[in-house]
């Protein structure tokens, strides 16, 4: 019995690992103003890869992981009650791999297929009414407060008789605010937001209730524009809280993790653009040590 229970804490920081990519997110200028009727259709793709940390009393060693992520996404700005506004959203498709030593014993597993979707509701409270295109080219942002509502939905592959998953099984939710102040060129911003979970009432394997606590997550980005369409930002995130229960038992695995990266952003002809971005982990209390290595490619079209 003592096996079996060290056996599935060790699994539940694995689960941990990889659901915790989800609160690494860096997104630079994820607030930024844009002209109502601005639409964004985005194509992206991503590697994250790195060591996984555990609880040094757990007979579990040199664990490795590797996750890749492409996505379709959509952008678009509208008038929310006078005020800027956008809603996106985002379908992906992930495969990966784990290993490592278990009890000095060799094991890996693979997954691949759907996983949970994301959208977002973002409005600008104080600093950017909505504005049409001849009214945004006269915009000269300052000091922008705005406020978003992040959904993260369970449609994921999923299979309850496997510990580690693609899919989550459960609904989350984001409130954030966010903070921004233009010098010149320069932008800073900050933004600080909870991850609120539901419950996943088929863990493995398949009859247990898995829980997990709020995840406070803070950013703060540093965004130089060089020109109209090519910028560069500093970002940094961190992270706390999201311990799990599974069936009232409350695991080991609180999160006190830290990332910071670098993104960049490039033109290019007839309103498109790429986007990429390298992050690694600073800090990890348990977790995943990971680097992360993006690209994105957007297109984007007007209304009128």
């Amino acid at each position: 019995m003592m096996r079996l229970m060290t056996l599935r804490s060790c699994l539940f920081i694995s689960v941990v690992a990889v659901g915790s990519l989800q609160a690494q997110d860096l997104e630079p200028r994820a607030y930024s103003i844009s002209p109502v009727g601005t639409n964004i259709a985005i194509v992206g793709y991503g590697r994250t890869s790195g060591g996984v940390i555990f609880d040094p009393t757990l007979p579990i060693e040199d664990v490795a992981a590797s996750v890749n992520g492409l996505a379709i996404g959509y952008y678009r700005s509208m008038n929310f009650l006078g005020r800027s506004a956008n809603v996106r959203a985002s379908a992906p498709y992930a495969w990966g791999n784990m290993q490592g030593l278990l009890a000095c014993q060799f094991a890996a597993i693979t997954r691949s297929g759907l996983a949970d979707g994301r959208a977002q509701f973002s409005v600008n409270l104080y600093g950017a009414p909505a504005m049409g295109i001849r009214e945004f080219t006269q915009y000269r942002r300052k000091t922008n407060l705005s406020a978003s509502i992040a959904l993260w939905i369970p449609w994921g592959q999923y299979d309850p008789n496997k510990l580690i998953n693609i899919g989550t099984n459960r609904w989350a939710f984001k409130p954030e605010l966010a903070v921004s102040r233009a010098f010149g060129k320069w932008i800073a911003e900050g933004y600080t937001g909870v991850w609120l979970f539901s419950s996943n009432m088929h863990f493995y394997p398949g009859n247990s209730i898995r829980s997990q606590h709020p995840l406070g997550v803070y950013q703060a980005h540093l965004v130089y524009n060089f020109r109209r369409g090519l910028w560069g930002a500093l970002d940094g995130t961190y992270y706390h809280g999201g311990r799990t229960t599974v069936d009232g038992v409350t695991n080991q695995d609180l999160q006190g993790n830290s990332r910071f990266g670098m993104t960049v952003s490039l033109p290019l002809p007839k309103y498109q653009s790429l986007k990429v971005s390298y992050a690694r982990t600073a800090s990890v209390r348990v977790g995943g040590k990971f680097e992360t290595l993006s690209i994105g490619y957007a297109f984007t079209w007007f209304d009128h």
